[in-house]
């Protein structure tokens, strides 16, 4: 009986620390997501909203050109917290329905070669 509990106890304490590691180390919004590449040109549209507190929370709005690794083109729009670097190269993730969900900075070698003939 002993074994048993401390068997099941193990059992539940390592599924905890795998999905604690897993809530850290993988982005939500990355998951199923279809790939898209584009460089920031031009400064984003900026976005002043105020809460309910009076607190001003300013956001910076693109709508650029993209492809995916087919060299597909769609045009998307997404928002940032801060102003992005002019001609910075973008990993957008984008999910059917909910648009840009994620996006991480890449360097142009990272970017598909079809993708890359297009920007």
């Amino acid at each position: 009986m002993m074994k048993k509990l401390i068997i099941s106890g193990t059992a539940i304490a390592a599924i905890l620390l795998g999905g604690l590691l897993f809530i850290q180390n993988v982005n939500i919004n990355r998951l199923g997501a279809d790939e898209y590449y584009t460089q920031i040109e031009g400064d984003g549209k900026k976005i002043e909203e105020k809460s309910d507190s009076g607190e001003i929370y300013v956001s910076y709005e693109y709508k650029l050109p993209a492809f995916d690794k087919d060299g597909q083109e769609k045009t998307l729009m997404f928002t940032s917290h801060k102003q992005l670097r002019e001609k910075a190269y973008l990993d957008l993730f984008v999910k059917e329905g909910k648009g840009v969900t994620s996006y991480q900075q890449v360097t142009k070698e990272e970017i598909p070669e079809k993708a890359k003939e297009k920007l």
